[in-house]
């Protein structure tokens, strides 16, 4: 159970921590994010469980493009060709901080939490999850416009289901 957020999360995303903590700290595996939309709010959940939280490696918060570049090495003309939220930039956001970290398994999520640009579409999040020695997963999810909250909700759901299914694996 989260220390800090319990009273604010969903009993669903409690136990999902908890699965993804002790399956990590079972197996010896690392973790890290590479957050845009969420801003952090997975590297909080993950750090916030009372003896579990030695299983985090770091995280990065890579909001703009720049911080993206500068911080996980994510190609700036992968992002102009691309746009910040897709599958090749998720892709390279979680690919990167798993080897700027040095941990097992990185997770990064990308996306519109909620009003975007005119051209943009709320709730649209591209997820993806590396791991030593395996493929780059990546997931798409239309949350709609439900509001920045909700959409970070959801994008916490995603993003622990997919790190359980990485640390299972390993």
């Amino acid at each position: 159970m989260t220390e800090t957020l319990s009273p604010a999360l969903p009993n669903d995303v409690e136990a999902s921590i908890d699965r993804v903590l002790k399956i990590a700290s079972d197996r010896d595996v690392t973790l890290a994010t590479a957050e845009s939309c969420t801003g952090g709010l997975i590297a909080s959940v993950l750090t916030d469980v009372e003896g579990r939280s030695h299983v985090f490696e770091r995280g990065y918060v890579v909001y703009t493009d720049d911080a993206k570049a500068e911080e996980i090495a994510v190609p700036l003309r992968l992002i102009e060709q691309n746009g910040a939220v897709s599958e090749p930039v998720a892709r390279a956001m979680a690919e990167g901080a798993l080897r700027a970290s040095g941990a097992a398994v990185a997770v990064s999520v990308t996306g519109f939490a909620g009003a975007a640009g005119p051209d943009d579409e709320p709730g649209l999040v591209h997820f993806a999850v590396a791991a030593l020695g395996a493929p780059t997963e990546h997931e798409e999810h239309h949350f709609g416009d439900i509001g920045r909250g909700p959409v970070r909700l959801e994008c916490l759901r995603v993003a622990l289901r997919m790190m359980e299914r990485a640390v299972t694996n390993r």
